[in-house]
């Protein structure tokens, strides 16, 4: 039975729930076991695809609340908040790891590695790089490219799994070579949570309107009606897949104020059945 796009996409989240989830708590109990920091950090690097999976699941269900008189725009910047705490959250880890691989470079501690370590970070390796498949399988079948996006974070996990374990058939006669592997997947669990707050941050903060945003609005405007003059000084407000856009047209000053309000209440309906923008339009005089 083959499913659709949607089905299909919530299968793939699911699956990267589950079996990242089960990923970092063996490797980190590997880690805790074998002390070894770079497998414990390789743990908060693959439980960070499992946060966002959650993340996008419960906030497209929140997404979906109408709006109420505290939220009078709906929910849809639940989930760029939840993005934003886990971003800090992620960062903690890195840093933390990066203190505590420092320390152990500078006391030339190493890790006992053994039969287990290796198994486990070789399922790790075979088992993100099946995930990777997969999500890449589940952006074909529905041209998402986020699901495009989460299959390379798959691969790049299953890539960072593989150095640790060159590090770990290394680390007999290299023997600070978790450490350094540890500071590796640390700026790269930073790097992730830069990402990750800038992601949700910058709509919070508020967005420069894209190039592509205005000349949909003027390919809209010039259909609705050709006496539509310049678009300018656009605000864009985005919550969630809510948009709110305000910006002035020029009219003829001459135009009388039925015709220039029907004119306006025209483009503001074909942008909302075009665009999916809620657009809020003020009249200047030409």
């Amino acid at each position: 039975m083959k499913l659709s796009g949607a089905r299909l996409a919530a299968l793939e989240g699911w699956t990267s729930i589950v079996t990242n989830t089960l990923l970092f708590v063996l490797k980190l109990w590997v880690g805790i076991v074998s002390g070894s920091v770079a497998i414990m950090a390789d743990a908060w690097h693959t439980i960070s695809d499992s946060l966002s999976s959650v993340v996008l699941l419960i906030g497209s269900r929140t997404a979906v609340k109408p709006p109420d008189r505290e939220h009078p725009f709906g929910h849809g910047r639940a989930e760029l908040i939840a993005s934003i705490s886990i971003g800090v959250l992620l960062g903690v880890v890195g840093f933390n790891f990066i203190l505590e691989a420092g320390e152990r470079l500078l006391a030339g501690a190493s890790a006992e590695f053994g039969v287990l370590a290796i198994s486990v970070t070789g399922i790790s390796v075979v088992v993100k790089e099946a995930l990777a498949q997969f999500a890449f399988y589940a952006a074909r079948t529905t041209g998402s490219g986020v699901m495009r996006a989460e299959a390379w974070h798959h691969r790049s996990d299953a890539i960072t799994s593989a150095l640790i374990l060159v590090g770990i058939l290394l680390g007999s006669r290299i023997p600070w070579i978790d450490a350094a592997m540890a500071l590796i997947v640390a700026v790269l669990l930073l790097r992730l949570a830069y990402e990750i707050i800038k992601d949700g941050a910058l709509p919070l903060l508020g967005e420069r309107p894209t190039a592509d945003l205005l000349a949909s609005l003027r390919e809209v405007a010039d259909e609705v009606n050709p006496a539509i003059g310049d678009i300018h000084h656009l605000h864009l407000h985005r919550y969630g897949d809510h948009v709110e856009v305000t910006f002035h047209v020029c009219l003829d000053g001459g135009m009388t104020v039925n015709a220039s309000h029907d004119i306006v209440d025209s483009l503001e309906t074909a942008l909302h059945r075009r665009l999916g923008i809620e657009a809020t339009v003020h009249v200047d005089p030409s």
